[in-house]
């Protein structure tokens, strides 16, 4: 079995087809365990942590953060055995490079080598002696193939005539009537026009001549090697050739800065509205889903929206007196959590409004429990985890449920498992200074309640106007199953409970 594992992007449930790199919880080179976190993965439904299949070292990470993976996509790979040595990198396997069968020379034979390191010969003829020859530069012609002894004779190399220089070709061989261009740029009295600056002479055809660090600093300084005449050998282009023209090209980029700033300086003529001035944000993750599923909900249930104001100064000086209590002193409470209370004991009342529509079925499906679901805005954007069967909770239990729930769909670490199987929506606009509104159904829903913000308000109360806390409510309902007497008994009960919680609670527990 082979040692490097690559792991894949899992199904993290329900379906979901890919999923957003957020952060890299490791790097290359890292030794981890099993079960460690590795990678964090926002998907459809929430961001979550993913663990390691294997414990070992990292060698490899396939995606960046912020790339999009469809699951079943190799994401990062884990040497399992570290211990074994090195491994060997695609990089060598490719250097290797595997004989041909054919004209392949076995050990000890003629050519071949010999054991002992030796070279295996014909007794009488020796080892073969040759010159190694340099491959040809590219652009020059090879020279002509002449049938010369290795060993010429002393007489006949004494003779022997100089060797004649073959021509250079003019694309290779830097020109000799005209001397190198000067280094230094030509000074310009201030009187005259700074004159625009010489072009260098057109460089021969061919591939570019120039060394490694020459090229290393032509990419340096922004030069292209192609637009520059070498006076090198062969033409080639030396540091002096790169550096002449980083400085010629100076002087027009100081003259396009000066032109810039006054551009800047000058009035604008007319408002431009392109891309320039506009921001996209892709749409996926946690607000692709939300927006999918408003839109099937907004098109396909039949909404009906409710209001009732009320009055609440009873519940805000009830939530007072439990904050006092020992056994909620350690605990976060807001009217939030009354608001709750109160609509899990009006669905005890009302079953019907804690309901789903069966299109498949052609079925109305009554739930027993309630999965109360709380619309939480985070950075993602908008997500509802529900607390599972809330309704059995009592009122400790539930403000505990209340704040693990607000403060992981914060953090961002809200488990898919805790966003679906809904039943029953709040949405508590009144925490961002809103009244009410009309919300829309999560899928699947019959209802959800806006619960607006609590102002101080003139009121009647016992016959007189006094400055009351009030709030207003807004439910919205699938009118397929809630018609409009339904919705709203449901609403005026919870409205009830919210005017007086501790007469509600002694009644209808």
């Amino acid at each position: 079995m082979s040692r490097i594992k690559e792991f894949t992007l899992p199904d993290l449930g329900e379906g979901l087809t890919e999923g957003e790199i957020l952060t890299w919880l490791v790097k290359v080179g890292d030794t981890i365990e099993l079960n460690q976190p590795i990678v964090e993965v926002e998907t459809a439904k929430a961001a979550v942590e993913i663990p390691a299949k294997w414990g070992g070292v990292v060698t490899r990470i396939f995606h960046e953060a912020g790339t999009t993976v469809e699951v079943g996509a190799p994401i990062i790979s884990i040497d399992t055995d570290p211990g074994a040595g090195p491994v060997p990198s695609a990089e060598s396997l490719a250097a290797v490079e595997v004989a041909p069968e054919e004209g392949s020379v076995e050990p000890g034979m003629i050519g071949g080598p010999a054991p002992g390191g030796r070279t295996a010969v014909l007794v009488g003829y020796g080892p073969k002696t040759a010159t190694a020859k340099r491959r040809p530069r590219i652009g020059t012609p090879p020279a002509p193939a002449t049938a010369a002894p290795a060993t010429p004779p002393p007489a006949a190399a004494a003779a022997a005539p100089a060797p004649v220089t073959q021509p250079t070709p003019a694309s290779s061989r830097p020109p000799a009537a005209a001397p190198p261009a000067p280094t230094q740029p030509t000074p310009v009295t201030p009187a005259q026009p700074a004159a625009a600056p010489a072009q260098p002479a057109a460089r021969p055809a061919g591939p570019v001549l120039a060394k490694p660090p020459v090229r290393k600093l032509a990419r340096d300084l922004g030069i292209d090697l192609t637009m520059i005449a070498g006076t090198g050998p062969l033409g080639s282009i030396t540091r002096d050739d790169v550096q002449q023209a980083a400085a010629t090209a100076s002087a027009p980029a100081e003259t396009t800065v000066t032109e810039s700033i006054v551009t800047q300086q000058a009035p604008a003529t007319a408002a431009v509205f392109d891309a320039s001035r506009e921001q996209r944000i892709p749409i996926k993750g946690v607000r692709k889903l939300t927006a999918e599923n408003m839109v099937a909900s907004a098109f396909t249930a039949p909404h009906v929206t409710e209001f009732l104001t009320v009055d609440v100064t009873r519940t805000m000086k009830s939530l007072e007196r439990l904050k006092s209590r020992p056994e909620f002193r350690d605990v976060r409470i807001s009217p939030l959590l009354f608001v709750a209370k109160a609509v899990l004991l009006a669905v005890r009342r009302h079953p019907m409004v804690n309901s789903t529509w069966s299109a498949a079925t052609n079925e109305i499906v009554v739930k027993d429990y309630v999965n109360l679901g709380i619309a939480a805005a985070t950075q993602r954007g908008l997500i509802v985890p529900n607390i599972k069967d809330a309704g059995r909770l009592t009122l400790r239990e539930l403000a505990d449920a209340l704040t693990a729930l607000v403060q992981t769909a914060k953090s961002g670490k809200t488990p898919p498992s805790d966003m679906s199987g809904g039943t029953f929506s709040i949405t508590n606009v009144g925490v961002f200074g809103i009244d009410t509104g009309t919300p829309i159904l999560p899928p699947g829903e019959a209802a959800i309640l806006a619960f607006g913000a609590v102002r101080p308000t003139p009121w009647v109360h016992k016959g007189k106007i006094k400055i009351r806390q009030v709030t207003t409510l807004g439910l919205s309902f699938d009118h397929r199953i809630v018609d409009g007497e339904l919705g709203s008994k449901f609403l005026r009960d919870v409205g009830g409970f919210l005017e007086d919680p501790e007469a509600a609670l002694l009644s209808w527990t």
